[in-house]
């Protein structure tokens, strides 16, 4: 399927901002605990989409309300407290990295759950664009500031988004996207609250600098990187598929490294390889295969 334009273009405005997401957690950190960052950002991004789905409740047919319900657990709740919990312990860089098993994960689930089968140009693509990412760590390794068992809870978040963009895929593809995001912000906004007021948010807060500026980040987080993002990637997944949209978390490490070079960090040839194993394996995903599909 040929991928128009205005898909690409949203493509990369949902590289730019969730890969700049990652900083914005580590700021959100600074003063707040990874429950209260998950609940703000939630809570923040729920309360704002909830003037329009609450009525979106009542638009989407019944039956379709489970799948919704699933797909906002799958890919905004639960993947909500998993980033910011990771990040105590697993750097920015290393979260984006991790972050872009989201193909291989809907390559994975589509043939054992829903019976999809990938073609072999998208299972090299998914593959070699890994592998991609992958250099973009360097040396670092899962050692220092990165650690092993953090590492695996940004394994599960990227598991769960695959789950959930092949739910959407399959059960709620003709739900309109702005519908859809706001309804499942909606049904999970009430439990994001309860979590927020049990996290010790209302009793931390003083409203110092330092306080009020991590919250200038979750809330930025919450608005751009969460609720009007996941507009535009269901939007993308409807238009395009997918595979596609998972595309978005190869592009997402180079923005990574590109804060990294603003900060100062040293930007090796590794770095320009993996560049440029992303951007082929996304290529090769959208080519035609004129083999049969294989498993």
């Amino acid at each position: 399927m040929k991928i128009e334009l205005k898909y690409w273009i949203i493509l990369g405005i949902l590289a730019l901002t969730w890969g700049s997401s990652f900083i914005l957690i580590k700021q959100g950190l600074v003063s707040y605990t990874p429950y209260q960052v998950g609940a703000l950002r939630l809570s923040i991004a729920g309360g704002v989409l909830a003037i329009w789905g609450i009525p979106s409740l009542f638009k989407i047919p019944r039956k379709k309300l489970p799948y919704v319900a699933l797909a906002g657990f799958c890919g905004n709740f639960i993947p909500m407290f998993l980033f910011p919990m990771a990040q105590t312990h697993v750097t920015s860089s290393m979260a984006g990295i991790l972050d872009s098993l989201v193909p291989l994960f809907i390559l994975l689930f589509g043939a054992l759950l829903f019976n999809i089968k990938g073609t072999k140009n998208q299972i090299i693509g998914a593959i070699i664009g890994f592998f991609g990412a992958v250099l973009l760590i360097g040396g670092d390794g899962f050692s220092g500031e990165n650690s092993l068992m953090h590492c695996l809870l940004i394994v599960l978040a990227t598991a769960l988004y695959g789950l959930n963009s092949l739910i959407l895929t399959r059960y709620l593809n003709d739900v309109p996207s702005f519908q859809l995001s706001s309804a499942l912000f909606t049904i999970w906004l009430a439990p994001s609250l309860i979590i927020l007021y049990f996290s010790g948010f209302f009793d931390v807060y003083q409203g110092t600098p330092e306080q009020i500026k991590s919250l200038g980040f979750v809330a930025i987080l919450g608005l751009m990187g969460t609720a009007l993002a996941m507009i535009l990637f269901y939007k993308l997944i409807q238009a395009t598929g997918s595979m596609f949209a998972s595309m978005v978390t190869y592009l997402m490490p180079i923005i990574s490294v590109f804060w990294g070079f603003m900060v100062g960090e040293k930007i090796t040839w590794m770095h320009l390889v993996g560049f440029a194993m992303i951007l082929s394996g996304v290529y090769l995903t959208q080519k035609k295969d004129k083999n049969i599909e294989v498993v």
